[in-house]
């Protein structure tokens, strides 16, 4: 299957303006779960066809396109920015700031390349309701908040998503990466990791620095519970699984001759499957309980703050997929991919009415960016974003209607 004339001739004539709406979106980022404005614009632009939009998990915004009798498909794109001074050096970088949970105040950047998929997204939209003569059924568009904080996709089910929208057949997504542009990236079953995040308080007994053995020094403690946490993944994971522990801060004390009397550090787990994710936490208490106990400390408290869920890319589905984006863009523009240890949340919606999604990505990267002397910044990066962009935002624009239109095309 490939996308009708028609569509190909809007895409490309519409362009100029998909561009400016994509640097629209990239000036102007909202951190997770406060994407206020954002979520406006998407409604706007949404009414603006002709939609009803729904909210969702506060800032989701959620729009049905019906056109008779026929499958329900669901599409989604997030919509939130990341805390990143942007350094692109673009004339369209953001300059926008924002403030985080602990009230501090910090630059934000669309450094995932959301507002690409925002684009994308309402593009998808454009072009199902002008040419409803190339389809038939209903199409859900979701515009997912909170993405980078886990938060979003669940904020959206718990209030009720799928309790009072057409329940899809299949649900659809992409993501922008620093792959070739023009390209996409497809992985079968597993796409991506479950991840989580714990937050571990070690509380110990306050001294002065000249009289450590007056103290029970929570410092030294996380050192070694930090160190010992190492081993999980090289001497208890077998070498045929994937685990990855990453301490990513480490914060204890005011002043270098005071012993305090607790300490703070954030892991992240990354895993592909439940057995895995269930040992590696299970070793986790076990060390730094067994830590504690060693250095006579109270038992430390550990706190889950967020969880991605999995990402598993139905197989049947993701090989229907391969065959329409080798038709669409060509076969050798379309690889099929091993997962990543990124996370999404996307899965959620899927997972939860037990229903298959496909999840891909799209390059953002020129040729001569991508093969250039130094590797392309990745996602997160003050530097990453698209420098093909046109081409970016074409070929996500000709993989969502292409995966959209295999469900429900005529």
């Amino acid at each position: 299957m490939s996308l009708d004339t028609s569509l190909r001739d809007a895409i490309a004539a519409d362009l100029a303006e998909t561009v400016s709406d994509y640097e629209d979106f990239h000036r102007s980022p909202e951190l997770s779960m406060q994407e206020t404005q954002t979520a406006a614009t998407i409604a706007a632009k949404l009414q603006g066809l002709g939609l009803d939009t729904h909210a969702f998990g506060g800032t989701g915004i959620v729009a049905v396109i019906e056109n008779g009798q026929g499958p329900v498909v669901a599409y989604r794109a997030d919509t939130d920015g990341l805390p990143i001074a942007e350094d692109t050096g673009y004339d369209y970088a953001s300059a926008a700031e924002g403030t985080l949970p602990d009230g501090s105040t910090t630059k934000v950047m669309h450094g995932c390349g959301h507002d690409t998929h925002i684009t994308v997204g309402l593009s998808l939209a454009r072009y199902l309701v002008d040419h409803k003569d190339l389809w038939q059924g209903t199409v859900v568009m979701i515009f997912q908040p909170g993405e980078e904080t886990g938060e979003g996709a669940r904020a959206m089910l718990d209030d009720g998503l799928w309790d009072s929208i057409a329940r899809p057949e299949v649900v659809y997504g992409q993501h922008v990466w620093p792959g070739r542009a023009g390209h996409i990236y497809v992985a079968k079953g597993t796409a991506m990791a479950m991840s989580d995040c714990l937050k571990v308080t070690v509380t110990g007994k306050q001294a002065h620095g000249s009289q450590p053995e007056n103290s029970v020094d929570p410092i030294v403690l996380g050192a070694y519970m930090i160190t010992r946490l190492q081993s999980i993944v090289s001497r208890e994971i077998s070498g045929r699984e994937m685990a990855v522990v990453t301490v990513g801060t480490f914060h204890g004390g005011l002043k270098e001759n005071i012993i305090p009397d607790s300490a703070e550090f954030k892991l992240n787990i990354r895993t592909f499957n439940e057995e895995v994710r269930a040992v590696v936490l299970d070793r986790i208490e076990r060390i730094i309980v067994a830590e504690a106990q060693a250095s006579g400390a109270p038992e430390p408290m550990i706190e889950e703050m967020y969880r991605f869920p999995r990402c598993y890319n139905d197989p049947a589905t993701t090989d229907r997929l391969l065959e329409v984006f080798g038709a669409e863009l060509g076969e050798d523009q379309v690889h099929l991919d091993q997962p990543v240890t990124g996370s999404e949340d996307f899965g959620a919606f899927g997972d939860d009415i037990d229903v298959p999604y496909v999840y891909w990505f799209f390059g953002g990267y020129s040729p001569a960016k991508f093969d250039g002397d130094e590797p392309p910044a990745g996602n997160h990066s003050p530097f990453f974003a698209p420098d093909d962009v046109e081409t970016t935002l074409e070929t996500g624009i000709r993989a969502a209607l292409t995966a959209v239109l295999s469900s429900v095309g005529k």
